[in-house]
């Protein structure tokens, strides 16, 4: 069953048909840059353009970099203070004349990792972490989401964690593998004395490039590991939520 699915992040918004009898694309994604400044308005526009370069007619789900609660955008860490307590689901689905799923971006990507990828059938706490323009997290139980954790935003050397950490961070700084790794020690640290997880999963972008900076992380209790999805994790999440709409 193929179900489109747009993931909207800090920097790129892209999106695709996901076969979910698979766990993957079923056609090469469309993407266009997030625009700047990342109003709702702008936002949505990108979106009608990524919706409309495959002419979709079906559900579309969404994911979002915030709190996204009944609809309702709760929080803009990365994106216009415009989509605070915005009623964005009904936003997109009126501009897109179709039934509209959304969740947050790292919900998204955890749920496509926990039903096929590197989460699949793991019991206990996993958590999986998004390195990206910020850091977005989701948390799983059993395989049961407690959604919109968003632990980038915890306090780490008196800032936002995602400040210290993400790998726009890296970027920014022009940091070594060496001294980002020395960077995600802290964090990874921090996140396992407060959930102490089985499994960490790293996802986003960076994923791809996981050999580059796993090996040089301190050794935690939890097995940390890149995710499968990679990228497409968050276009295969949306999907699945949208799904869900029948």
């Amino acid at each position: 069953m193929n179900v489109f699915g747009v993931d909207i992040g800090g920097s790129g918004i892209k999106g695709a048909p996901a076969d979910l009898d698979r766990g993957a694309l079923a056609q090469e994604r469309h993407k266009v840059l997030t625009p700047q400044p990342s109003e709702p308005k702008a936002v949505v526009g990108a979106v009608q353009e990524v919706v409309r370069h495959f002419d979709w007619r079906g559900p579309v789900g969404l994911t979002f970099p915030g709190v996204v609660v009944d609809g309702h955008t709760r929080t803009a860490a990365n994106v216009d203070k415009g989509w605070i307590d915005l009623d964005a689901r009904a936003l997109f689905s009126e501009a897109l004349g179709l039934p509209v799923a959304l969740v947050n971006d790292a919900d998204a990507a955890g749920l496509a990792e926990v039903a096929y990828g590197a989460g699949k059938d793991r019991k206990g706490v996993v958590l999986l972490l998004t390195l990206g323009t910020g850091i977005g997290s989701a948390l799983f139980i059993n395989g049961e989401l407690v959604p919109n954790t968003e632990l980038g935003h915890l306090e780490l050397h008196g800032k936002d964690a995602e400040k210290h950490a993400s790998s726009a961070a890296k970027e920014e700084h022009d940091w070594s593998w060496a001294q980002w790794a020395e960077r995600l020690d802290d964090y990874f640290g921090m996140v396992e004395q407060l959930f102490s997880p089985q499994l960490i999963i790293i996802g986003g972008g960076v994923s791809r490039k996981a050999d580059k900076f796993l090996p040089l992380l301190k050794p935690l209790r939890a097995e940390i590991v890149p995710a499968q999805l990679q990228n497409d994790a968050g276009i295969v999440g949306a999907a699945m939520a949208a799904a869900k709409l029948g």
